[in-house]
């Protein structure tokens, strides 16, 4: 018996926190952003992600340049972008969809902070609550007779090794983030 699966569901719970932390906004644009807000396309009969129906580019620190493959729905990308309350208006611009970010002033790089460590905390109770389901299989395995206790140990000790190197990964992920954060 392997905590392979155990690894595979942790790995899928550090994804899923730096995902919700990279659209986390800091001082620059970035198109991790955008690229998966939904779009109600072609007059709502296709629900397609930003980075489906267009390149995402960063020309300018503050600005994100969005050109769709197919100019027909750039209005629709333009709407949902709005409606996504991301701070800031995306402009239709010659057939590509400029959005400008102001810097950050100090009050709202401290709420993004703060925002962080509750996306930080989600991801460590994800990986805490994969750690508690995989200790009660072993304990209910072992009542059952079908593991040893030292098995039993061994398999709770690797465990818990798992769980400290993943807790270790958002740890660092966070510290990255906060810094670029609190970067003027």
């Amino acid at each position: 018996m392997d905590l392979g699966e155990v690894k595979q569901k942790m790995q899928a719970g550090v994804d899923y926190t730096r995902r919700e932390m990279a659209m986390i906004r800091t001082g620059r644009a970035n198109p991790a952003l955008v690229e998966n807000i939904v779009i109600n396309a072609y007059g709502g009969t296709a629900k397609m992600r930003v980075v489906e129906l267009g390149t995402i580019s960063v020309p300018e620190p503050q600005q994100l340049v969005i050109t769709p493959y197919d100019q027909s729905i750039i209005g629709d990308v333009r709407r949902d972008l709005e409606a996504a309350n991301l701070g800031v208006m995306p402009v239709i611009d010659n057939g590509v969809i400029r959005m400008t970010f102001p810097a950050l002033t100090t009050e709202r790089r401290l709420e993004y902070v703060k925002l962080l460590h509750t996306r930080l905390e989600d991801g460590r109770v994800k990986i805490r609550q994969i750690r508690h389901d995989k200790m009660t299989e072993l304990k209910r395995q072992f009542e059952a007779k079908e593991l040893t206790e030292d098995d039993r140990h061994r398999l709770e000790k690797e465990l818990q090794e798992l769980t400290d190197e993943m807790m270790k990964l958002v740890e660092e992920m966070g510290k990255m983030k906060e810094e670029e954060l609190k970067t003027l």
